[in-house]
């Protein structure tokens, strides 16, 4: 397998986490009605991301599989919901809050590393199909990125300085 498609594999397994964690996190902090859309929204992103490198993958000769089945919930997603509702707006919370959103930030670097690294392939090796899906995808997780960062800067103080 070659680098570029080392990579592809890192970045679909990358966006395919992020998707499931950005769900998670959302489920888990419900009651914070803003993060839990906001949340909601974005990985939807890395869910479309998921799927269009699932489909350039092979060729590349890689192949991917497709994103994550989130249709059914099931038992455990109506346990954090009511775990969510029960813990309210505790200080607890807030901390956990923060650490989710640290990881969120984390996990949306490193995949925004790697669309980098594709883009530098793409263009040195005139791979336009490649190129188009880095330019269409990357920007979304560089707000991804943004919209992290913005959450802790506007969270940290109150929650960090309350505990």
């Amino acid at each position: 397998m070659s680098g570029v498609g080392i990579t592809l594999r890192a970045l679909h397994d990358g966006e395919r986490d992020l998707e499931h964690d950005l769900l998670a996190a959302a489920e888990r902090h419900r009651t914070e009605h803003e993060f839990h859309h906001v949340a909601t929204d974005v990985a939807r992103w890395s869910r479309e991301h998921a799927t269009r490198l699932a489909r350039i993958g092979p060729g590349h000769g890689v192949e991917l599989s497709g994103p994550r089945d989130h249709s059914s919930p099931g038992a455990l997603a109506a346990l954090r919901e009511k775990a969510a509702e029960a813990l309210g707006r505790r200080p607890g919370t807030g901390l956990l809050l923060l650490h989710d959103l640290r990881e969120l930030h984390l996990a949306a670097v490193r995949n925004s590393l790697h669309w980098e690294m594709l883009a530098q392939a793409a263009q040195a090796a005139r791979d336009q199909p490649l190129l188009d899906l880095v330019s269409a995808c990357h920007p979304q997780t560089l707000r991804q990125m943004r919209w992290t960062n913005t959450m802790i800067k506007v969270l940290s103080p109150q929650l960090l300085t309350s505990v």
